[in-house]
């Protein structure tokens, strides 16, 4: 109903503890074609993008062209490396199993690649259809669209929602759609100034654990149990 409370989801380096892996599966994707030296330098300045957007970018930073009709292998790639390795973030399955509020996913991911992060790791029964990507709407994050999807979708004004995110991307974007952020940096790729880029992005804080989390959402006046 319109005015309930929402919090909203990101999913990679939120959920589930992905990035790293995705780092991977760029570089050794980009290696493959002839396209050397795509590592975390690159990657970390994408993070949060849609992987349409994050190959232009790659290619600004770069000069690396990927080729059109090999873009299925970055996601079989990431794919492979998901179902071996991957893992939600440290303390998530408590947290959600606790989580009375509604709640819903807001990725910049392809549907696909959200289910099979949610499937592998065990949580996709915390959000059943709340799902809702990028490319479900026109313009990807740092632009608002996918928030206000969500939020319409699941019936709440944006003032009454609040996302949890891990990019500055991620951060902006919701921002921009009158919505309240926590920045999350409890993630694999996560370094030294990454919570002093959340919290300038406009985060109220930077939490690097769950704990961290309910307590701003608590001081923030989200009803959770």
């Amino acid at each position: 109903m319109a005015g309930s409370q929402l919090i909203i989801f990101d999913c990679d380096g939120v959920l589930v503890d992905s990035e790293p892996l995705a780092v991977l599966a760029y570089e050794r994707v980009y290696e493959r074609h002839g396209m050397p030296g795509v590592g975390v330098d690159i990657i970390s300045q994408c993070f949060g993008m849609k992987q349409a957007d994050i190959i232009a970018r790659i290619r600004e930073l770069t000069g690396h062209q990927y080729p059109d009709h090999a873009r299925d292998d970055l996601w079989l790639e990431t794919k492979a490396l998901f179902t071996e390795r991957l893992q939600p973030t440290s303390g998530l399955p408590e947290f959600l199993s606790e989580l009375k509020i509604d709640r819903c996913v807001a990725s910049s991911s392809s549907l696909e690649r959200i289910h099979h992060s949610l499937d592998v790791t065990r949580i996709a029964p915390h959000f059943g259809d709340a799902i809702f990507s990028s490319s479900m709407v026109k313009n990807g994050k740092p632009a608002p669209d996918i928030f206000l999807f969500a939020a319409e979708k699941m019936g709440a004004d944006p003032a009454d929602c609040v996302v949890i995110e891990d990019s500055h991307f991620g951060v902006q974007g919701a921002v921009a759609a009158g919505m309240k952020a926590i920045g999350y940096i409890g993630g694999g790729h996560s370094d030294a100034g990454h919570g002093e880029r959340l919290t300038s992005s406009g985060a109220t804080r930077a939490c690097a654990d769950w704990a961290g989390i309910t307590a701003e959402l608590d001081r923030l006046g989200f009803q959770l149990n």
